[in-house]
């Protein structure tokens, strides 16, 4: 049998659009006759804190849906302090390196990146192991870094992560990037380093969702699921969206650095129409979500190279897409119908759309669903894209 490895910053039980992507990658090469398995941290994320089950283990070996994973140590930490966080991303770092170096692991493995200091240490331990390293970029940092502003442009600190950038992208024995921005950006460094487009498609369909049916009586609910974080920048955007007049009333679902914040402007802001449900597990946010209407894809700024998955998840559960984050992704939406684009950090031109929503009305967005599912369904399908990687050589 084919034996792979996963290397995951992130993996269920933790929450989050970073485990699920990589547990469903390691779904579909189990599907696909592959011996997988997974190394990731003790759980932890997003609370920064161990999950109960795994408190007071070093390491844990777990087999679930037919994937091993093996769990190492970490010293879990959210903490806004910069030096705690310094000494979690080494603490796994560390055990993982020596890992890597001393266990038997497979000839194949694929790496997740970013957090780039996790992928350097696994693309050098990998290396000096002469193992066939599939490097799977989500997304480009530092330059994310560089453009959310929390990282000084040719500083000690930009030029060390450069560095790092640079050496895994070179010792890769291929890459996947999960946009075309990020394949142009590897290739303006190694032309010759042979790239696969990998999108994060999702793997559900489900078409009697659809059929519920609808009270036009009732508000359009527009909804946002997902991390809350500096990225997102989901705080400033309730603070600047204006639903007063409007037929619609925003529902949020989520957790993290701006959950704080965001709860206690709403408690002060009563009057908002805005509803915070807190973190759901998938499955049953799934179906929480077929009373809602249209999805909301914020970013804080446009990041070169970003796709947030939301796009493919949300048209892949027949959800009109209102996306307001730049780049790739606006062109995604675009050229697929799937529902509004508005310019990144434009909340005048954002109410105006959802003026533009609210006249709508929710006959017509329960119309917009049909097409965007079916549209989706065809043109999003990650078996196929699956399929196509495994007839490549890609893994």
């Amino acid at each position: 049998m084919n034996d792979i490895l996963i290397i995951s910053n992130y993996y269920p039980p933790e929450k989050g659009a970073a485990a699920n992507r990589i547990e469903q990658l390691a779904l579909k090469l189990d599907q696909n006759g592959y011996n997988v398995s997974v190394i990731s941290p003790l759980p932890n994320y997003p609370k920064g804190e161990l999950f109960p089950e795994y408190k007071g283990k070093f390491s844990i070996t777990e087999k679930n849906q037919n994937i091993t994973l093996k769990r190492l140590w970490i010293y879990p930490s959210n903490s806004s302090n910069i030096f705690k966080r310094i000494v979690s991303t080494l603490s796994f770092s560390t055990t993982l390196f020596f890992y890597l170096l001393f266990a038997k692991i497979p000839k194949k493995v694929i790496v997740q990146s970013p957090p780039l200091l996790l992928s350097f240490v696994s693309v050098l331990a990998l290396w000096i192991k002469r193992r066939r390293i599939i490097l799977n970029v989500s997304d480009l940092w530092p330059t994310a870094a560089i453009e959310l502003q929390v990282l000084k442009k040719n500083s000690l600190s930009h030029k060390f992560l450069l560095f790092i950038e640079r050496f895994i992208y070179k010792k890769a024995t291929h890459i996947f990037g999960q946009s075309n921005e990020i394949i142009e950006h590897i290739h303006s460094i190694f032309p010759e380093k042979k790239c696969f487009l990998y999108r994060n498609y999702p793997d559900h369909f489900v078409e009697n969702r659809l059929e519920k049916k609808i009270d036009s009586n009732e508000p359009i609910k527009l909804f946002y699921a997902g991390l809350l974080g500096v990225a997102q920048g989901v705080f400033e955007l309730i603070q600047k969206l204006d639903l007063k007049n409007l037929n619609i009333e925003l529902h949020i679902f989520g957790d993290g650095a701006e959950k704080t914040e965001i709860l206690n402007y709403l408690n002060q802001n009563p009057i908002k129409k805005i509803i915070f449900h807190g973190m759901l597990e998938r499955n049953v946010l799934h179906e929480t979500l077929q009373n809602l209407d249209i999805a909301l894809v914020p970013l804080k700024t446009r990041i070169y190279g970003s796709v947030p998955s939301k796009i493919f998840e949300y048209s892949a559960l027949g959800f009109p897409v209102l996306y307001f984050g730049g780049g790739e992704g606006e062109t995604i939406v675009e050229e697929n119908n799937l529902g509004w684009v508005v310019p990144v950090e434009d909340f005048k031109g954002l109410n105006d759309a959802l003026t533009k929503i609210s006249e709508t009305g929710k006959n017509e967005i329960q119309n917009m669903k049909q097409i965007i599912f079916q549209h989706a369904k065809s043109n999003f399908n990650l078996d196929q894209q699956m399929k196509n990687l495994i007839e490549s050589n890609a893994f």
